[in-house]
């Protein structure tokens, strides 16, 4: 009996996901043709978003125009840095950048609309104004880490290789994980949207520049308890042939994938777990 229990249970836990993906793509296309219908201010925005992170970049070479190095590195290492960071995020951003929009709806009691629709509430909030603009800040990412592969002089292997694809996958779930655990403490906080952009749009900040420029303590902490240096420090650093800072065993590179799975079903349940404290806005 215990084992059927099981098995219905995790066969029902299958059924919301693919009941949530199946939502999410729903919602999102809705969103994307709403968008399609005006297509000039669809190009316009892609490119204003494109500009504006490009700025970030515009900075670094400012920089550059002044010092051989920073914190060591050279600016196309520093730009393999910032192309990888800004790809893995700029994903995440694009399928879950609408999680920090849930304050608000706790606050003004909208929230109670989503509960009462037989869709799970994560994927439509993730969903919901779903912004095909950001694709202007993956693409920004991804020119500044072509122009840094074209640049740099590495020493490639298979493994390598496969590493800068992985760092991006691995990176942007490590940042979606991030978005959801951020709402999730939304519940309890309100509309504390900033807190949650801390360590979302802080955190590819802080990943676009080497580790050797902060305090070990940070590099610490971005490590071992919010785990934002897996996104690309880690990897990133072996492909450099760089050594990381807190002289880490090297084959710590090779676990993104495996952070990125732990990472979601931590997120899942302090999402689960926030939910369960709503109790609505009153009258």
């Amino acid at each position: 009996m215990a084992e059927r229990a099981e098995v219905g249970e995790a066969l029902g836990a299958a059924g919301q996901v693919r009941a949530g993906v199946r939502a999410y793509r729903m919602i999102a296309a809705m969103w994307i043709r709403s968008t399609m219908a005006y297509r000039a201010s669809f190009a316009m925005a892609v490119f204003g978003n494109f500009a504006a992170t490009g700025l970030d970049f515009v900075g670094i070479l400012l920089m550059f125009s002044h010092v051989d190095a920073l914190g060591g590195y050279t600016l196309p290492e520093v730009a393999f840095l910032y192309g990888t960071a800004g790809a893995a995020f700029g994903l995440s951003d694009l399928v879950m950048g609408s999680m920090d929009r849930l304050g608000s709806r706790v606050r003004d009691g909208t929230l109670d609309t989503l509960l009462v629709r037989p869709v799970p509430v994560l994927a439509q909030i993730a969903a919901d104004r779903f912004a095909l603009r950001r694709l202007g800040r993956i693409t920004q990412g991804l020119l500044v880490l072509g122009y840094a592969l074209v640049v740099l002089d590495i020493e490639w292997t298979p493994l390598k290789v496969l590493m800068v694809p992985m760092m991006i996958l691995s990176g942007a779930v490590i940042f979606a994980s991030v978005f959801v655990a951020g709402a999730a403490f939304q519940f309890w906080a309100q509309d504390a949207s900033q807190v949650q952009n801390s360590f979302t749009y802080g955190g590819v900040t802080l990943l676009q520049y080497p580790p050797t420029v902060f305090a070990k303590d940070l590099v610490r902490g971005v490590t071992f308890v919010l785990p934002l240096a897996f996104v690309n420090w880690l990897p990133a650093l072996y492909v450099l042939g760089r050594p990381y800072p807190l002289d880490l065993p090297f084959w710590l590179a090779f676990l993104p994938p495996l952070v990125a799975g732990v990472c979601c079903p931590l997120a899942g349940a302090a999402w689960r777990m926030g939910l369960r404290s709503y109790r609505s806005t009153g009258s």
